[in-house]
């Protein structure tokens, strides 16, 4: 009795051991002990959960078979072995699970007929069959494809926000792989973020705020709320426009700052400002727009001219601007094609996409419905109760599952009144002073 629950004692602190041991350091105990028990189940079942999946095909194998022969004179029917050809169901070859942080990826061989759109449908049924939280397919070689399987939701908890070192390149979150969600301006110049109330959507405006505020960069602010958005950060930002007759006149003169940096490049022999030597580089301008349906709805007809002209100078930006140094982020609750044309073509441009819990399909469809149709089902999928995930597509083609940091208007404020003394002089960048060669010819 006593040897009994000596051992049921060891067995009890042994599983109290295991539990502290994965609260307390859940990344080394995935990688001790969680991964190799489900590589080996994954492995052993793999043939079972792709036959349940359809992700089978029938060939014809030869394979020994139990056939009836003759019947003996005892009554009793003979048996024997034959080697016949048979209908088998054959899965996809597997390749040795690979762990990641947040769950394992695996790369499988495709069988004939199949493709990627395959497995993306059977997601959801993969995701279940293995205890996971999600699945997501990828592609980068014809015949191969590889699988990314979560095994618990990254986003639930984020760690602090990191801070942003290189020149219009900001951290801002984290995707479901684990990695840092990064907004890079050099590589992806314009975005476009859709949200809800209370999505995260503003959040992540504050957070683009606090990674640019320190960086040598100007910030214009197109705020059609009449100014509650981004006049807490005025002290860092070079102009702000809060109606739509003073967007007009920001647009104007973007497009003539554009016009100015044309002549600079094509006079210095640079296809964009970042050919340029750095003595003769202008400032990069990021512009963020807050409330971008605001520029588009006409109460009547006598506003045509105006939304159509800021419509016009709106895209112009987007089209040109990337070469010399003019950057948008573009925000609304509701983006949607009855906005007019303008709104279509400005999304055209904007490579980056955010997609945060919308209220109607119509903003989640303009959007992302023009990249995968599982993205499109995931974004209408997030939860009112998880502020700040969002579907997001970037430089890599691909798009995730994201959250952003918290980021509050205190802490943002507080940034922008910091590096109050960054912020370039709008007159300035209107009116540039000719740059003088540091070493003239001759000298």
């Amino acid at each position: 009795m006593t040897d009994h629950l000596d051992w049921l004692a060891l067995v009890a602190a042994s599983l109290s051991w295991l539990v502290a041991w994965r609260l307390c350091h859940p990344r080394s105990f995935w990688y001790a002990l969680g991964y190799p028990l489900t590589a080996l189940r994954v492995r052993a079942t793999w043939r079972k959960v792709a036959l349940g999946c359809g992700l089978t095909k029938k060939r014809q194998r030869f394979w020994f078979t139990t056939v009836p022969g003759l019947i003996a004179s005892t009554g009793v029917v003979q048996v024997k072995r034959r080697w016949q050809r048979i209908s088998v169901d054959t899965k996809p070859w597997m390749w040795l699970p690979l762990p990641t942080r947040h769950g394992w990826r695996v790369t499988l061989h495709l069988l004939e007929g199949q493709i990627p759109a395959d497995y993306s449908e059977a997601a959801e049924r993969l995701a279940h069959s293995w205890g996971a939280h999600a699945v997501r397919v990828s592609s980068d070689k014809p015949g191969r494809l590889r699988l990314h399987v979560t095994m618990r939701d990254p986003l639930v908890k984020l760690d602090n926000l990191p801070a942003s070192p290189d020149l219009l390149k900001i951290t801002v979150g984290a995707l479901e792989t684990g990695r840092p969600w990064v907004i890079d301006f050099r590589t992806v110049p314009h975005w476009l973020n859709a949200g809800a109330t209370q999505s995260g959507k503003s959040n992540l405006a504050n957070a683009l705020i606090v990674g640019l505020a320190p960086q040598p960069v100007a910030l214009v602010g197109f705020d059609l709320k009449g100014g509650v958005e981004f006049t807490p950060y005025k002290s860092r930002l070079s102009a702000l426009a809060t109606s739509r007759p003073e967007c007009t006149g920001l647009l104007d003169d973007l497009l003539g700052i554009m016009t100015d940096r044309m002549d600079l490049c094509r006079m210095a022999g640079a296809r964009n400002i970042w050919q340029l030597p750095p003595y003769m580089r202008p400032t990069p301008i990021v512009v963020l727009v807050d409330e971008l349906a605001e520029l588009y709805l006409m109460a009547d007809k006598s506003e045509k001219d105006d939304i159509a002209k800021t419509s016009t100078a709106l895209l112009r930006v987007a089209q040109l601007g990337r070469a010399f140094g003019i950057y948008l982020f573009c925000c609304g609750q509701r983006i949607g094609s009855d906005l007019g044309p303008g709104v279509t073509a400005l999304r055209a441009q904007c490579s980056g996409r955010v997609c945060h819990r919308v209220n109607d399909p119509e903003t989640a469809t303009m959007t992302l419905g023009d990249l995968d149709p599982a993205a499109l089902d995931s974004a209408r999928a997030i939860p009112a109760e998880t502020p700040g995930v969002a579907i997001v597509a970037g430089q890599d083609g691909q798009w995730y599952r994201a959250r952003s940091h918290y980021v509050s208007e205190a802490t943002a404020e507080h940034s922008a009144q910091t590096f109050a003394h960054l912020t370039p002089a709008w007159e300035d960048l209107i009116n540039p002073n000719p740059v003088a060669d540091p070493a003239p010819k001759g000298a």
